[in-house]
């Protein structure tokens, strides 16, 4: 499979889910995505009125918590799913009247703005969905202003002994039939624990984001280890 024809059915995927993508994080996290997503924003800490970028914003929960937990003016959400943007903008009518988040749909291995333009550049849970990785990375650290952070919440395996057994049990065999039960669709929910399956350990990914520039990474796990916040300075 071509990188052009994977980037092509990981955007049906969401376009498929859209509807129901928010719930299933809430069902699958026990609601605790929101406070992972907070947790992110005040570590990218952006300096106060720049314009933040949210890469793979989705609905647009971290672009909204960028703007209530840092001192930005802005930000935009990028995303390739239109089935997503679509939820996003109903969303941001009722919870960001101002309009200070602007979505608009392009492709994270080709971001389309100018060196420099941000002051943080933000993801969750897209790194492990992208065709080239380094590509990925090398082009948020391209957009950053220096000094400014580039900052991704990744699911990840826990290493804990006893639950890790149980975390992956319920990843790999419950996570898909509540996928299929709520939003329809099965194999976009059996993909997930899969992608995670076959996606860098945190110390890896370290690795990979000091070899595109970063610099002063580190990473925090939070939820019993299942997910992983990183972080780089450009």
């Amino acid at each position: 499979m071509t990188v052009h024809e994977r980037a092509e059915q990981v955007r049906v995927m969401f376009d498929r889910i859209a509807r129901r993508y928010d719930l299933m994080n809430s069902l699958m996290t026990g609601g605790r995505h929101q406070a992972w997503r907070r947790v992110a924003a005040r570590i990218a800490e952006p300096q106060p009125g720049g314009l933040a970028l949210d890469v793979a914003t989705g609905t647009g929960d971290l672009a909204l918590a960028l703007l209530a937990q840092t001192p930005i003016r802005g930000v935009i959400g990028l995303d390739f799913s239109d089935g997503m943007l679509k939820v996003g903008r109903e969303k941001l009518r009722r919870k960001d009247p101002g309009g200070r988040v602007k979505l608009v749909i392009g492709d994270a291995l080709r971001l389309p703005f100018p060196d420099k333009t941000f002051a943080c550049v933000t993801s969750a849970f897209l790194l492990r969905n992208l065709a080239d990785l380094a590509q990925g990375l090398a082009e948020m650290r391209r957009v950053t202003r220096p000094g400014g952070k580039v900052v991704a919440l990744e699911i990840t395996q826990p290493t804990l002994p006893g639950w890790s057994h149980l975390f992956g049990w319920y990843f790999h065999r419950l996570v898909p039939r509540l996928g299929a039960l709520v939003s329809g669709n099965r194999e976009a929910y059996t993909y997930l624990p899969r992608s995670v399956e076959r996606f860098l350990p945190p110390a890896q990914l370290s690795w990979l984001m000091e070899r595109v520039g970063l610099r002063a990474v580190g990473y925090r796990r939070l939820g019993l280890g299942t997910v992983t916040i990183h972080a780089g300075t450009a």
